[in-house]
């Protein structure tokens, strides 16, 4: 096993040990939650040892870092996540590898989102970025759209063809009511996703988590937990 190899294993098995500690903690099934690996700065090479380490779901949230990384990885069995901001000018790209897309805030990225799988013949699972330091009407500072304005953005998913309506994301906030309280912004996560789901309730996936704050996603209820530097280390300067 190469140095770089037996390094991700051993930080795989802490961060698997955190989750399962986390969800017998709360009374889950380890099966209920599932890790989501985000890769961005880091080679495909990387992505290739994950994937024969076992991870399944990987996560980018750069495209013109992602797509490369995507096409030279087409041959693994893995499941793409796209969690960053997105601008409509990239989404036909995005679409074109990525199963999930997890940062949809506005109805003109539905639009956009929905002529892009369309035109690729794919479906795209979306997750609502909720942004839970945001006013009424207003996106947050690192995107999503407030907790008002989920509602009628589902419906434009479930409406938009080539879409499939998945569930809800969240980053804990860094300024407003959730600052510092990671654990009280997925509780408010979750009550979002409980009203969500009576009217969508295929719409059950729930990410939220990174390797800061994943066991507060766990208890909370999260069936996704985003983590990159646990598994990773600690990210190379972008240039």
């Amino acid at each position: 096993m190469t140095d770089r190899k037996a390094e991700l294993a051993a930080n795989l098995t802490l961060v698997e040990e955190r989750i399962s500690a986390a969800c017998a903690g709360a009374g889950r099934k380890r099966e209920e939650v599932t890790l989501i690996v985000v890769t961005k700065t880091y080679p495909a090479s990387d992505v290739r040892l994950l994937a024969e380490l076992g991870v399944r779901h990987v996560a980018e949230n750069r495209d013109q870092e992602a797509a490369p990384k995507a096409a030279e990885c087409a041959d693994l069995p893995l499941i793409w996540h796209f969690v960053g901001q997105l601008q409509t000018n990239k989404v036909r790209s995005v679409s074109s590898y990525a199963d999930v897309v997890q940062s949809v805030d506005r109805k003109r990225l539905v639009d956009a989102l929905s002529r892009a799988a369309v035109g690729a013949g794919r479906e795209l699972g979306v997750l609502i970025q909720v942004a839970l330091d945001a006013d009424s009407g207003e996106r947050g500072a690192r995107g999503g759209v407030g907790p008002d304005g989920v509602e009628r953005l589902a419906e434009s998913v479930t409406e938009a063809e080539g879409l499939r309506l998945d569930g809800l994301m969240t980053v804990a906030p860094l300024a407003g009511p959730y600052e510092g309280r990671p654990r009280a912004a997925f509780d408010r996560l979750m009550e979002i996703s409980s009203r969500l789901r009576v009217a969508h309730p295929a719409a059950n996936m729930v990410s939220a988590g990174m390797s800061s704050d994943l066991e507060e996603a766990v208890a909370a209820g999260a069936t996704h937990v985003r983590v990159g530097t646990a598994v990773l280390g600690v990210r190379p300067r972008l240039r």
